[in-house]
């Protein structure tokens, strides 16, 4: 949340890691998504707004905003239940609540991560919270290579950093 808060208006229209995205149009995704993935870990079918994302902009509000949707969601997800079952991503698919909490506990790292680089800012994680993410993306990055998530492989030496080869398997540089 911090990051977030260190983003400074100038620099908005910076480019992030991520290929689709600028500053600005990576929080209109994470606004975006956040009640659905909130909504995921309750249980919740919560649909993501009529407006389409690219056709959306970030509040005036978009700091304050965007840390409560992030408290939120990490309150949705530290519930034990919310990793039981099946649940929603926004839409009537649905799929094991596990694979989405890790997915959502990926798109958290990454694109916060994206945030930090974009903006000048450093961004550490705790160890096991790496591990996870990478055990729960090399299980699935195919699938999110499909569905257009990720970006083709960046080769990064097998002893980097893990935040590093995180990346280079979602298709960013991390260097």
């Amino acid at each position: 949340m911090d990051v977030v808060n260190g983003i400074k208006p100038d620099q908005l229209g910076a480019p992030t890691p991520c290929r689709d995205y600028d500053v600005r149009k990576l929080l209109n995704h994470l606004l975006y998504w956040g009640p659905s993935l909130e909504g995921a870990a309750r249980k919740e079918l919560v649909p993501p707004p009529d407006t389409p994302e690219d056709e959306t902009d970030v509040p005036d509000d978009w700091q304050d905003e965007l840390v409560a949707n992030l408290a939120k969601l990490a309150a949705a997800w530290s519930e034990p239940a919310a990793w039981d079952g099946t649940t929603h991503m926004g839409g009537p698919t649905e799929l094991p609540a596990a694979l989405v909490g890790g997915m959502v506990t990926g798109e958290v790292v990454i694109h916060g991560t994206d945030l930090a680089r974009a903006t000048g800012q450093h961004l550490e994680f705790d160890a096991d919270l790496l591990e996870y993410v990478h055990k729960e993306l090399v299980a699935n990055v195919e699938w999110g290579r499909d569905m257009g998530v990720y970006g083709p492989e960046v080769p990064v030496p097998a002893d980097a950093p893990l935040l590093d080869r995180i990346l280079g398997l979602t298709g960013r540089n991390p260097s």
